[in-house]
């Protein structure tokens, strides 16, 4: 019997202090986020991030949890929940980090009869911080505990055109009447994740490689995939080129990440004429704490703060009827495939 398990990122247990440690130093250590040898990440985490970060981020979330707990892990439960009320396979739900774990959701398959496993990670991107170290981890677990299930999974969505129809339909929905610019606010990335992840070893992070038509790198390449979506969600939209743009939010340390920064650009727009935003993030499909706490909350502040006058954040697709039904279509590929 077929069965799916959806992933997504993850959550600490609570808004304390060390539940967020404790989140933070499995999200951190995980080498494909902080990609440096063991001995040095942890001396980054340990040394130079937990001492200060676990307080920062609790306050955070804080300001955001919902009383059933943290935002995207229920809204993940609740999507779990549509999509079983509506197909007859088993689903179940794990996060990267925390729980519930993968090893719990894969276990919970196996004990309904499931033998063949479609994972869904639920980024519609691809990037090693995110696609790869969900294929990589449920692989490790798949080749410890579960080697007699069968594996597959769902690749990136960001080009599927039946993806991108939801997409920009929500966003349409949610729309301002009135706004100067719509900003794409993606999760940013170090650079070098960029280079890494790219097989031809030929990407060069400028105006051109990312435009250019079927380039082998491109199916690796978080930055070209978020331009992509930009561009594909502006022309279904009908919107001038000079109403849209694009940044990248929520960099950690010194090194160079994903530019523009989404916090610098709103420190300008206003300058520049720009005063009713609004604000949307791809990169993501469940509202989280980039979204709710760092878009809808702090960024807002900064860019009112700036001369802004009106600042307007469209949800993520979180419960859409027609996103969880894009879902299931493709789950019924998977379920009824020759």
């Amino acid at each position: 019997m077929k069965g799916i398990l959806l992933v997504n990122l993850g959550s600490p247990k609570s808004t304390t202090e060390k539940d967020v440690r404790i989140y933070l130093r499995e999200f951190l250590m995980d080498k494909r986020v902080i990609d440096a040898p063991w001995l040095i990440r942890k001396f980054i985490v340990e040394c130079l991030i937990l001492p200060k970060r676990p307080k920062e981020s609790a306050h955070a979330y804080q300001n955001i949890w919902w009383k059933e707990g943290s935002p995207l892990v229920v809204i993940s439960k609740r999507i779990t929940e549509k999509i079983k009320n509506k197909i007859k396979n088993p689903v179940a739900l794990a996060m990267r980090y925390q729980e519930p774990s993968i090893k719990k959701g894969l276990f919970e398959l196996k004990n309904k009869g499931v033998t063949e496993v479609l994972i869904i990670p639920l980024y519609p991107q691809y990037a090693m911080s995110t696609t790869e170290t969900v294929e990589e981890k449920t692989k490790e677990i798949h080749k410890k505990y579960f080697s007699d299930l069968s594996i597959s999974f769902l690749p990136p969505f960001y080009n599927d055109e039946n993806y991108l129809d939801v997409l920009s339909n929500s966003i349409k929905k949610q729309l301002p009447e009135n706004f100067d610019l719509l900003l794409f606010s993606y999760h940013g990335l170090p650079e070098r994740h960029i280079y890494k992840t790219d097989p031809t070893k030929q990407c060069r992070i400028d105006n051109v490689c990312c435009f250019e038509k079927e380039r082998a790198s491109h199916k690796y390449c978080y930055r070209h995939q978020c331009y992509y979506v930009t561009e594909k969600i502006r022309e279904r939209l009908g919107l001038d080129k000079s109403k849209v743009r694009q940044t990248f939010q929520s960099r950690l340390g010194k090194d160079p990440w994903l530019k523009p920064y989404t916090d610098k650009t709103l420190e300008k727009l206003p300058s520049e004429g720009i005063t009713k935003l609004a604000v949307v993030a791809p990169a993501f499909v469940s509202d989280c704490l980039e979204t709710l706490e760092e878009l809808a909350i702090t960024d807002k502040a900064l860019f009112l703060d700036q001369g802004g006058k009106e600042f307007h954040y469209i949800k993520c697709l979180n419960e859409d009827e027609n996103w969880i039904n894009w879902l299931i279509e493709k789950i019924n590929e998977y379920l009824y495939q020759s």
